[in-house]
């Protein structure tokens, strides 16, 4: 049966659409993923764009900090569980309350102690400095409600993200009103925190809502000692593999407000912002395919290699789609949308932008290692991707501030994602098929 949207698609798409249910599916609701971040990458960009210019770099980047901080201990709440309860629902639907119920009290304790540490980790770090504490505080307090995003684990292995994308939409406009809000009324930093906290808050409770609305209720969900044990047997890996990578992603943020300060940051920050808008996509794309990967690993070891070596073509084929045009347009568009305090970032952008072909290549690759369950490769090799990217930026950052975090952080997922396939026997067939996309990058 072919979906009735599907009529509004061009021809050619259409008819590679055309009596496929299963692949209808996966494209419905990588839409629905692309709306909302489409959405995110308009209307959130303006409105970052305007508090970045209504802060001010020591300030916006005082605020990056804080959250770069957060965003670093961030991963011990998460545990690693996202790929495995979705895989585990996949292969077996009839454990979902279990599955879930489990997953929630894992993630709200984890939450809970990831709180504490962070609090403790800030004194420890800028003792004397009473602004940066409470905005480390302000924000790590969203780690204990994105227990709720269990919910979404849900949706992603029946493919229905848009009840998701719904209630997080709604609370991302809402809380951009108030953004601006609080730009007109010149409000102080401090409220940009709480307003960034008001958005977890409320799409949790959107997950809630929608969740009910499809008949299913929290109160069935229940913890157990034997799911547990499962979960955290798959998904210790995962977690330090997370904690690791989460910490190379943002510790360039840390290192940098350390030794160069936070007008540094705050540059460097605004380059990132552009840079990372692009994200979503490999996200949205993997949360669509990843259940029929692993529906083909069950089923038939042929399809599975075929499924990835697209999986991996898309993926570097939309890294370059993005990378090319911004490259062009980087040292203009970044004093244009920011004003001339940010005008270094546009160099920083040119660089940046081109990691992350590197990230949707590890993205995928990632996504393979979850569905062999092979998590202490994963670990490893971004055990020294982190190892790699730290060490680059003690070096850099003192001689190039922002633009040797740039370099730093180009090395560092080029090396998680590909260089480090040529280390491991089992992932030295993922390398080279990793080497065909990025040399013939094919949208499908």
């Amino acid at each position: 049966m072919t979906a009735a949207w599907t009529r509004y698609l061009p021809v050619f798409i259409r008819q590679r659409l055309e009596g496929r249910p299963a692949l209808q599916q996966v494209v419905g609701n990588t839409g629905w993923l692309f709306a909302n971040n489409l959405l995110r990458m308009g209307v959130g960009l303006l409105v970052n764009i305007w508090v970045t210019r209504y802060l001010g770099p020591e300030q916006f980047g005082l605020l990056s900090y804080a959250t770069a901080f957060v965003f670093v201990f961030s991963s011990i709440a998460a545990m690693g569980l996202d790929w495995v309860v979705v895989r585990n629902i996949v292969r077996d639907p009839s454990c979902r309350d279990e599955t879930l119920g489990t997953a929630f009290m894992l993630k709200l304790a984890a939450g809970a102690i990831t709180l504490g540490l962070t609090l403790a980790a800030i004194f420890i770090v800028r003792p004397a400095d009473h602004l940066t504490r409470l905005l480390v505080a302000i924000v790590a307090l969203g780690i204990v409600f994105q227990a709720f995003g269990t919910i979404n684990f849900w949706f992603q292995s029946q493919v229905q993200s848009k009840y998701s994308v719904l209630v997080k939409s709604v609370a991302f406009l809402i809380v951009s009103a108030a953004k601006i809000t609080l730009i007109w009324f010149e409000a102080p930093l401090v409220a940009f925190a709480w307003a960034g906290l008001a958005e977890i808050v409320l799409g949790s409770a959107g997950l809630v809502a929608a969740y009910r609305f499809q008949g299913h209720f929290i109160k069935t969900w229940r913890a157990t000692w034997a799911m547990a044990k499962v979960l955290l047997r798959d998904c210790w890996p995962l977690m330090l593999t997370d904690i690791v990578m989460l910490a190379y992603m943002r510790i360039d943020q840390v290192i940098l407000g350390e030794i160069a300060g936070n007008t540094e940051v705050g540059i460097y920050s605004a380059a990132v912002l552009l840079a990372e808008t692009w994200l979503f996509i490999p996200m949205a794309v993997t949360s669509s395919l990843f259940p029929s990967v692993v529906e083909a690993r069950e089923s038939d070891e042929t399809l599975f290699h075929d499924r990835l070596q697209k999986y991996y073509n898309l993926m570097a084929f939309l890294g370059y789609a993005i990378a090319l045009p911004v490259s062009i347009v980087a040292n203009w568009i970044v004093p244009f949308l920011f004003g001339a305090a940010y005008a270094k970032a546009g160099p920083m952008l040119t660089g940046l932008i081109w990691a992350g072909l590197f990230i949707n290549l590890s993205v995928a690759r990632s996504s393979y290692l979850t569905v062999m369950n092979w998590t202490r490769i994963h670990f490893i090799a971004d055990l020294l991707g982190c190892a790699l990217n730290i060490t680059l930026n003690l070096i850099l950052i003192p001689r190039f501030g922002g633009m040797g975090a740039v370099i730093a952080s180009l090395v560092a997922y080029w090396a998680v994602a590909h260089g480090s396939c040529f280390l491991f026997k089992p992932l030295f067939k993922t390398g080279s098929m990793l080497t065909k996309a990025m040399l013939y990058p094919k949208f499908w």
